[in-house]
């Protein structure tokens, strides 16, 4: 095992460029990517006007029981962002092993993620909901925190669904089933 820190005196105007406080970035990075978790997708009304909006989340967790409250952080670079600090409910899609396509899709920038209507439905709070998912978490956005470049979001859910099946998981970059 390599453990790597910065020294305790060490700051940001330290760092070249004012760059990342912590370990270095890439091995930042490579210790997440041996993190593995089910592919999360979480959608959302668009803005007036427009279209729903979409993503793949990376940080989906359960965050309280009383109350009852789950969190998902985004990029607030995102084309998805604008939506997402205006939407007053999301829908969090866990995906079922076999819809790698789906993830696919919402993990790819500038494409139409709801083109193929086949795919999804429209829901309750005009929330468009995934067809094939292990479950969906209907919840209501009650708080978004900035943190860094990205924003915390928690939902308090307001309605569940789940089907019997398997995890779709990401892991070191590829996606995984669960080995029984």
């Amino acid at each position: 095992m390599t453990l790597t820190a910065l020294p305790p005196t060490a700051s940001t105007d330290d760092l070249p460029g004012h760059a990342v406080t912590g370990i270095e970035l890439h091995r930042h990075l490579g210790l997440l990517r041996r993190h593995a978790t089910t592919v999360t997708v979480v959608t959302a009304p668009g803005q007036p006007g427009g279209p729903p909006v979409g993503f793949t989340a990376t940080s989906f967790t359960s965050v309280s029981l009383r109350p009852q409250l789950v969190s998902f952080c985004l990029d607030r670079d995102s084309t998805s962002w604008p939506a997402v600090a205006r939407a007053r409910h999301v829908a969090i899609h866990l995906l079922a092993e076999g819809q790698q396509e789906v993830a696919r899709i919402f993990a790819t920038r500038g494409v139409d993620r709801f083109a193929d209507t086949s795919l999804w439905r429209q829901g309750p709070y005009g929330l468009p909901l995934l067809h094939g998912a292990l479950a969906v978490l209907t919840c209501e956005v009650v708080q978004r925190i900035p943190a860094g470049d990205h924003a915390i979001v928690l939902g308090r859910p307001v309605s569940a669904e789940h089907r019997d099946g398997e995890p779709l998981l990401y892991h070191m970059g590829g996606y995984a089933s669960l080995a029984r």
